[in-house]
């Protein structure tokens, strides 16, 4: 989808199609005489379509509620643009217009990248298993046309448009990997769709280490959780930056298990069925590095991704097994389900050696955030409260939000193995946090934060108007955004 800024009102353009996005109060004289009253009143994800006749310059104007005025915000206009294009769409034009009603009170640059995330995350489907779609059901928009009145105003929503595809981008590459079915993304798999990032994107170097150099230089976490399958893991890493001088350095650690069976503490069916969704975390990482490059930010990015199948087979690490781990540090395995924090051991550890100022970990970890969380925000646990708030802060400005938990030195304890190190099951309660303290006993002292998007990376009923059933891009917004307030 091209999405473009230019000059003008909405209702000025002849188009086929034009979105008209409304806030909540009395509509002009010209569209209200074109509804009937009490029809739409400007309700945030309401939509009215009218036929102006030849009475205003666009064949159909579809128009959406944006609420109360006083309270709009860069969120409210992400759904509003989602609602609109995907309305718009179901008349097969090619070519549309948007614009607003009244001025929205945000910058010129905010407004457009919040449109283009909205039009562009919601425009997206994943359809390329489907067979046999009449051509109505797999129509697309090509172009969009953002229309602003403001003067002077063109090329800050140019440049907010730029930036928020950008990032919606990196968004759908995290859901089209989340989405596609595990026999598709293997362990090597997954990093040959890293190598390719690095193909398309010149300032992302991509080295990926195969089984026979995890084995040599001791990576036992990962080693162990993959050995059950045919599809041996591998350990990505993605480097943006590294030429940079005086920059930060930050290592993004995400959760590569491209399918989780359970091992041999197998799952039952209803919560195997969806787990092609515990790649997540790699997802969001492969996201989140492909936007900053793009957005050419001046951070130094560190991508790790450990990733394995979790597999049964005669050769499955068992209950009770000792895994040593690159750290050194021994994990005694009451459960082979509780396997991403095992290979993410080896990758927050490794991370150390980058020696960098932020650690930030994203995995689709337990099910135990959803009890407390549900499916609306992320759970944030860190290690450094200066970056839990940056975090924090940048996923309240992004609208993928998160909500802090605490790592107490009583979550440690609790985790403390009795004849390892650490064990990997901390128990019912406190799940979430035993395993984010868990998770931080492997970033030595450098600032960590643990997110646990088990709840918000899949969606079984999408939550706002960009969202489908599926994969969701958790995270990338958020770390994006953070990448970001570093880089200002």
């Amino acid at each position: 989808m091209r999405i473009q800024a230019a000059a003008g009102q909405v209702l000025d353009v002849a188009n086929e199609v034009a979105v008209v996005l409304c806030p909540q109060g009395d509509l002009p004289d010209s569209l209200a005489a074109m509804i009937e009253a009490g029809d739409f009143a400007g309700r945030p994800a309401q939509v009215a379509t009218l036929y102006p006749r030849g009475a205003l310059s666009p064949t159909r104007v579809v128009l959406v509620g944006l609420g109360d005025a006083d309270t709009l915000d860069a969120e409210r206009i992400r759904a509003a643009a989602a609602t609109g294009v995907r309305a718009a769409r179901e008349f097969g034009s090619a070519s549309i217009a948007i614009g607003f009603l009244g001025d929205v009170g945000l910058a010129a640059d905010q407004v457009g990248e919040a449109l283009a995330i909205g039009l562009e995350l919601g425009a997206y489907r994943f359809l390329r298993h489907k067979t046999g779609l009449p051509d109505g059901e797999t129509f697309e928009i090509e172009e969009v046309t953002v229309l602003t009145d403001q003067v002077g105003a063109v090329d800050a929503v140019g440049a907010g448009l730029a930036s928020g595809s950008i990032i919606a981008a990196g968004v759908n590459l995290a859901r089209d990997l989340v989405n596609t079915p595990g026999a598709d993304k293997t362990p090597p798999m997954l990093a040959d769709r890293a190598v390719e990032l690095g193909e398309r994107i010149a300032s992302v170097t991509v080295t990926v280490l195969d089984e026979v150099e995890l084995a040599e230089q001791g990576f036992g976490g990962i080693l162990a959780v993959g050995t059950g399958s045919d599809s041996p893991p591998r350990f990505i890493i993605m480097e943006y930056g590294a030429d940079l001088t005086d920059v930060p350095t930050v290592c993004l650690v995400g959760k590569g298990l491209t399918f989780d069976s359970g091992g041999l503490n197998i799952k039952p069916y209803e919560g195997m069925l969806n787990m092609k969704n515990d790649m997540g975390g790699s997802a969001a990482v492969f996201g989140a590095v492909q936007a900053a490059a793009q957005l050419e930010l001046p951070v130094h990015i560190v991508g790790l991704v450990p990733s394995a199948e979790n597999m049964p087979s005669g050769r499955s690490y068992r209950p009770g097994d000792i895994v040593t781990t690159l750290s050194g540090k021994t994990i005694e395995v009451l459960n082979t389900d509780a396997e991403g924090r095992v290979i993410l051991s080896d990758g927050l550890f490794y991370a150390q050696r980058y020696e960098p100022d932020a650690i930030v970990e994203l995995s689709t970890l337990t099910g135990a955030v959803i009890v407390a969380l549900g499916n609306v925000a992320t759970g944030v646990m860190a290690t450094d409260q200066d970056l839990a708030d940056r975090i924090l802060a940048a996923g309240q400005a992004a609208g993928d939000r998160g909500w802090q938990l605490p790592l107490w030195d009583e979550y440690h304890d609790i985790i403390k193995g009795d004849v390892g190190d650490l064990k990997n099951l901390g128990g019912p309660a406190g799940g979430a946090i035993t395993a984010g303290a868990f998770l931080a006993a492997f970033a030595g002292d450098y600032p960590f934060v643990h997110l646990d998007i088990a709840g918000t990376a899949w969606l079984d009923k999408p939550i706002t108007p960009y969202q489908y059933r599926g994969g969701t891009g958790a995270g990338v917004r958020m770390v994006v955004e953070y990448l970001r307030s570093l880089a200002s």
